[in-house]
């Protein structure tokens, strides 16, 4: 067997064991091995398996399994039983169980949240019950308005099904309330200080003069505080805790503090706001929460809000802190984004460079993909990196099985063919014959599109395929159409008409791809594989790349 043919079969093999993606340097290591010659002039096997991987790996998994069966049969291994991925079972959890998903409305959701709020879903899928979206809106001066509607949006899109909503700024007269019985029972108190002494005294474990005063002293603070009659950081409301505790953010902390900048939603209505870690502790209580499932980061966060609980005598939901994800390479941090989208930086909060749900699911995402990945994740403690890997080999093999094929030549260069004849080109849309074929005449004398680093990679004299089409070969101006119906095998190219359209890819690296697409694929709206090119999503002839 030649080292041509034998590039191929090792390629074919490589890409049939790893879910149809074959992977340049393993094959070159193996052809290195078996080919010892060949390492005198690397550079030159390393072009060739990279081209024959790239053709390979546009052809879908179901092709590859295809030519294994009828040509590489000693390479079918016992096909494994999927393993079923199933999240562990939730102590004390009966039908009817009450769980949450608690963003703030800074924007819409990113991939992170989408583990939180998969998760909280699939626990309320196994045994019944609600689970409430909270939106926690009590920080006034880091709310987009819009977020309130796109949260909600990014959920359904996720097919996460929220049984009710609510929203913290329609719940300030329950805060307060608890608030004043809190204080009337002496575990709440009004300093009056300013931040810089009450963290020194915090860190030395000591006492502010307030935190003596009687209950009826406090209450009058509180309603001047509502009444307005104090200026931002004058006064705050603090919840009284363990001034010895080893950590000191646990020690007495700030559960109400003045801000009188207008509030996106409810404007100058309330100038009084709850800390998270009150309104979170009232809210889990009366809206019934029986689990709270979220991550290592609130682990601080539930120890302070369980001291309202036992100053109130209430029944504590069961609390599981699962380990922090790592997400590299993708902007997920709100002001940043929001910062971009001012300067013009970003297109909006779906621009392809950000790791938002809206983000994602415009590049190509399905939403089983995310579903499925963090299932599969689990319920660790321990803190792991996000694996783009994984999560797109999911997705390909979701979006395979119905991603139309097309030819788009990045970088083109107009040729010409020719060709003393008319030719035609069939080419399937799908591996699935069933799913038809695309027709091109090609009338003699015509020219073509081929990319220019496919033509900078070909040899003068070399004889290659343009794929189903016809046999080429490189001349010292171009290509020259010969008349070969062999079937030999030869390097594969993708290439254009001269009747197609220009085109472009938005990457999430931020850079552009800009080339010609096949007439047939222009009006084309979805997720389709541009052959040796990899999956890209068609939104109004605009492309927008997945992923290889």
């Amino acid at each position: 067997m030649s080292i041509t043919e034998e590039i191929r079969k090792q390629a074919i093999k490589n890409a049939y064991l790893h879910d149809g993606r074959a992977d340049v340097k393993s094959v070159v290591s193996k052809l290195m091995a078996e080919f010892p010659e060949a390492r005198k002039n690397p550079g030159d096997l390393i072009n060739d398996v990279k081209k024959c991987v790239d053709e390979i790996n546009s052809m879908g998994k179901d092709r590859i399994i295809e030519i294994i069966n009828n040509e590489y049969p000693e390479f079918k291994i016992k096909e494994k039983k999927e393993e079923k991925h199933e999240l562990p079972e939730l102590p004390n959890a009966k039908n009817g169980v009450v769980m949450r998903m608690a963003p703030s409305p800074s924007g819409p959701l990113h991939i992170g949240h989408s583990r939180m709020a998969i998760l909280n879903d699939e626990y309320v899928k196994r045994y019944g019950g609600d689970l409430i979206l909270r939106i926690e809106d009590t920080n006034p001066g880091n709310i987009d308005i819009d977020a309130y509607d796109m949260i909600p949006e990014d959920l359904k899109w996720l097919d996460v099904n929220v049984t009710k909503t609510v929203i913290q700024t329609s719940r300030m007269d329950l805060y307060y309330r608890e608030a004043k019985k809190l204080i009337e029972n002496g575990y709440m108190y009004i300093a009056e200080t300013d931040q810089k002494r009450f963290k020194e005294l915090k860190l030395k474990s000591m006492a502010l003069p307030d935190r003596s005063m009687d209950p009826g002293v406090h209450l009058d603070r509180f309603d001047k505080m509502l009444n307005r009659e104090y200026r931002e950081g004058e006064a705050v409301a603090v919840l009284k805790t363990d001034l010895n505790h080893p950590n000191p953010s646990i020690r007495d902390w700030i559960a109400f503090r003045i801000s009188y900048k207008r509030h996106p939603l409810t404007g100058d209505e309330y100038c009084v706001y709850p800390m998270m870690n009150f309104s979170v502790a009232i809210d889990d209580h009366y809206l019934g929460l029986t689990h709270v499932i979220r991550g290592m980061d609130h682990l601080v966060n539930t120890e302070k809000q369980k001291y309202i609980f036992n100053y109130n005598s209430w029944k504590l939901p069961y609390y599981y802190h699962y380990g922090i994800i790592k997400i590299p390479g993708s902007v997920l941090k709100t002001s940043i984004i929001k910062n971009g989208i001012k300067s013009g930086k970003y297109t909006g909060w779906d621009d392809v460079r950000l790791g938002t749900i809206r983000a994602l699911r415009k590049r190509g995402y399905r939403p089983e993909t995310f579903r499925r990945y963090w299932i599969n994740s689990g319920m660790k403690e321990t803190g792991a990196t996000f694996s783009w890997e994984i999560f797109d080999s999911i997705n390909r093999q979701l979006i395979d099985r119905d991603a139309m094929r097309f030819f788009f030549v990045n970088d083109p260069v107009l040729l010409d063919l020719n060709n003393d004849i008319d030719l035609e080109s069939h080419a399937r849309y799908h591996p699935d014959i069933d799913l038809g074929y695309r027709k091109y005449i090609i009338k003699s004398h015509s020219r073509i599109y081929l990319s220019r680093r496919d033509l900078d990679d070909i040899k003068p004299d070399e004889i290659f395929r343009l794929k189903d089409l016809c046999v080429v070969k490189r001349t010292e101006d171009g290509i020259a159409y010969i008349d070969d119906d062999s079937g030999k095998r030869l390097k594969i190219i993708q290439w254009c008409p001269e009747n197609s359209h220009e085109f472009t890819v938005q990457k999430p690296d931020g850079t552009v791809d800009s080339g010609m697409l096949e007439p047939l694929a222009y009006n084309y709206n979805g997720v389709s594989q541009f052959e040796r090119y990899g999956y890209v999503n068609i939104i109004n002839r605009k492309g927008y790349f997945l992923h290889r």
